[in-house]
Order: C-alpha cells, then structure tokens, then sequence
C-alpha cells in the first residue's frame, strides 16, 4: 500500500505542474492579447457603433458643422440594394473569390511542399515566394497602382484594332481558351472548366502575390509534423503520393481551413478590391444617389456577405478537419 501511495502522490505532483504550467501559458497569451483587446474595447467598437447607427439614420447638417440624425430605418439599405452598380460589382467580387479561393489554396500548399523538401538554396526560394508579399504593401504597392493605371491608359487610348475584336487586351495574356481546348481535346473537358483554367493561367501573377502567407502557414503546419511518421510510411513501403493523402493533407487540414478563411478575409478587404473603390467612392457622390449613410449601409450589407461566407467555408471544411490528439 505505502508503494501505490507513493505513485499516486507522484502522478498528483506531475499533473498539478502540467496544470500549473498550462496556467502561466494561457496567463502569458492572454497578456500578449491584451493590447488588441483594449483596443477593440476602446476605439474599433465604439466606432462600430456609430457606424451602425449611421446606416439607420438620415444625416442633417446644422450650422457651426455640428449635424443632426434623423432615424429613417432601413431606407439606406435599400437605396444600396436598389442600386444597380453596387449589385453588379458585389456579385462579381462574390464570384471572382469563389473562383480565388480554390487556386489560391493549392498553389501555397503545392509551393510550400515543394520548399518543405531538403534541396539546395531552400532559404532563397522561400524568401522568393515571399517577395511579392512585401512588394504589395504600402509605399511600393500605391506606386504599382499608379503604373498599372498608366499602362492601363496607354493601352486603352494608343491600342490598334487587330481585326480580332479584342483591341490590344489580348497581349496581356499568356494562354486562350483555343490552347487549352486543343490541349484537352481527347479528354472530354468542358468549356467551363477551360474557361477557369485560362483565367488561373492568366491570372498567376496576381495568384503568386497573394499566396506568400498562406504558403508560410502550410510551410509552419509541414514542419510540426514529425519526422518518425514519414520514416515508418517509407519502412511500410508507401509510396510518395500515398504518403502524401495519408498523412500529410490530413495532419495539415487545419491550416487549409485557417488559410480559406485567410484568403476570404484578405481578397474582400484588399485594396484592390473592386467592392470597397466603388464604397468609398459612393460616400462622397451624393448625386448618384450615394452619400455617408448610404455609402455606411453597403458596408454593413458588403460585411454581412463576408461573414456569411466565412461561416460556410468554415462549415463546409471544418467536417474534413484532422485534428492531432496530444495526450
């Protein structure tokens, strides 16, 4: 009995230091959140609030630039349903990211498994694959702006007409769905899917730039497994692709779920986003039927869509998730 005493009091030793130790952890990440959380408190919520009251009321100026709100309902909101531009863009943005999300994701998870690998000059490739990440922030990203937006003007203005109805666009891309279809032509593909294949191709550039975090989290998930399960696959004899499907696309599940989400959150907030030019521009266009209450109103209706997507890509691939029992 005094020996099965003396286990016991050890095992009640080790569990209240691992407890003990998951206690200065979560203590250490909450301290670590906590000036996010005093910000969201203090300036982003109150700033919501208004925002959302904004959407609810009619804004009268009075004198000395003070101003008046008169509550009007969901008159804004259906200004903002009712007009036809803000409809169209919103309906194109939503499809152009369902099209995004998918190629996207398995361009970073195709690039991070080849980085994963134990080849020469690993470091140079992957801080290559994130370049484009770096170049499309801040000072240099407004100054690519400016020079696509003069290329844009040359080319609309100094094109020459080909005879091919398609004026001087065409230069701008690398493959035609004529390519395509002569490369799949004994394989039964539909135009549907051609079509989505050239779009991809001719759409690389702005793929690469925006797969540069989403393949540094799928690099981060390739790494956290260990080395001894892909050891015991190649003992058992499995092959590359079988080791491939079982056992690194479930144990990296979780990052693919993080990354989807990431990549809705950072296409519809993007500064490209054809979406918010078109909000931002209405908020000051009060002729066309725009102004700060309708321009409000189409923000909560563009971020009603957004968490509606989140919530069912979420739900779509939570089902598939593989999480690691830790015991």
């Amino acid at each position: 009995m005094t020996v099965v005493t003396k286990r016991r009091r050890k095992v009640a030793r080790k569990r209240g230091k691992i407890v003990s130790l998951d206690r200065k952890k979560a203590r250490a990440g909450w301290l670590f959140v906590l000036p996010f959380i005093i910000g969201l408190l203090l300036i982003y919520l109150p700033i919501v609030f208004d925002s959302l009251t904004y959407s609810f009321n009619k804004i009268v100026p009075l004198k000395g630039g003070a101003y008046r709100l008169d509550p009007v309902g969901f008159e804004n909101y259906q200004k903002a349903l009712q007009n036809p531009d803000f409809t169209k863009v919103l309906i194109a943005g939503v499809k152009d990211l369902v099209f995004d999300i998918p190629a996207i994701v398995i361009f970073s998870l195709f690039v991070a498994v080849l980085l994963n690998k134990k080849i020469f000059g690993r470091a140079a490739f992957r801080a290559i694959f994130f370049i484009p990440v770096i170049l499309s922030t801040g000072l240099i990203s407004e100054i690519s702006h400016s020079a696509m937006a003069g290329e844009s003007y040359m080319g609309s203005s100094g094109t020459v007409d080909d005879g091919s109805g398609q004026g001087g666009s065409g230069a701008s891309q690398i493959v035609s769905m004529t390519d395509f279809r002569w490369l799949f032509q004994n394989m039964q593909v539909g135009g549907g899917l051609l079509k989505y294949v050239t779009g991809i191709v001719n759409d690389i550039y702005n793929i690469i730039n925006r797969s540069g975090v989403q393949m540094l989290i799928f690099l981060a998930g390739l790494q956290s497994i260990s080395p001894a399960i892909y050891e015991s696959c190649s003992i058992d004899g499995a092959t590359g692709w079988e080791t491939f499907w079982k056992i690194t696309f479930p144990m990296i599940s979780p990052m693919i779920l993080v990354n989807a989400i990431y990549t809705v959150i950072d296409s519809f907030t993007s500064s490209d986003s054809q979406i918010m030019s078109y909000i931002s521009r209405m908020y000051g266009d009060v002729m066309n039927g725009g102004g700060p209450e309708v321009s409000t109103a189409m923000s909560w209706i563009y971020f009603s869509i957004v968490i509606g997507i989140i919530a069912l890509v979420a739900a779509l691939l939570s089902a598939y998730v593989f999480y690691q029992r830790r015991d």
